[in-house]
């Protein structure tokens, strides 16, 4: 009998130490993981163009969502991510060399456009100078594109060069959502820290978005897709989603 209260004891002393904290992983806290539900089924997915000069950009009037970002933010991750594939998109194996524009045709309905990476330290001025021309002569005229995504790394401050490229987003006129990627890196209870820090840097206009979103983990993947979903219909092209999808049948 003895025994078996020690024991009993023990466990309370056990449980009352390990307080539960939403913040703190397992086995601090049990966490009830519900699984999100799919949005969109990629059926096909494949990059059909690697563009430097204008002339060489797809001209099949189909819409476009760019994403922009520093060398190593995670584009290819988000890429990756969003198709729910490990390897599709890959990461250069040299941050910041990368001068094409790289156009990926998803269910043969839409483009992700992946935009040359910046801010790498080690590059020339001349190849920021090319990294220039091949951005402005993309964004200053291209009417396929709808929106772009602008990745940050939720864990730093943005740079002057991420808010450069805000700035250049703005001035060329199109919607820009701040994708605030790793965000599985910081605490939960954050989340709002940091987006207030991105949105001070960045001087976000009102309407802007933040969306925060962890490849690894799934965080913000859904709620990403159904802003993109958002930003193709606001420009009057329908993306085929397992709804309407459901709708038509």
């Amino acid at each position: 009998m003895s025994n078996n209260k020690n024991k009993s004891t023990a466990k309370k002393l056990k449980q009352k130490k390990m307080k539960k904290d939403p913040n703190r992983p397992y086995p601090y806290t049990r966490k009830v993981v519900e699984e999100e539900k799919e949005i969109i089924r990629i059926k096909s997915a494949e990059i059909t163009m690697s563009a430097v000069n204008r002339s060489q950009y797809p001209n099949e009037s189909i819409p476009e969502i760019a994403l922009a970002g520093r060398s190593n933010v995670g584009k290819s991750s988000l890429i990756n991510g969003l198709l729910n594939r490990k390897s599709f998109a890959r990461t250069s194996q040299t941050p910041g060399k990368t001068r094409t524009i790289n156009f990926y045709l998803i269910n043969e309905e839409f483009y992700f456009v992946d935009l040359p990476g910046y801010g790498y330290a080690k590059v020339s001025k001349s190849e920021k100078d090319k990294w220039g021309e091949i951005m402005e002569r993309y964004l200053s005229d291209r009417e396929e594109l709808c929106s772009i995504l602008l990745l940050v790394d939720v864990r730093h401050e943005p740079t002057d060069d991420d808010k450069m490229m805000y700035d250049w987003i703005k001035h060329f006129g199109y919607n820009c959502i701040v994708v605030a990627t790793k965000a599985d890196k910081i605490a939960r209870g954050n989340y709002q820290k940091h987006i207030s820090i991105i949105r001070k840097k960045l001087e976000l206009q009102g309407d802007d978005k933040i969306i925060l979103t962890s490849s690894s983990k799934k965080i913000g993947i859904n709620k990403l897709w159904e802003e993109i979903i958002s930003q193709y219909n606001n420009k009057g092209y329908e993306i085929t989603t397992l709804e309407t999808k459901e709708d038509t049948e």
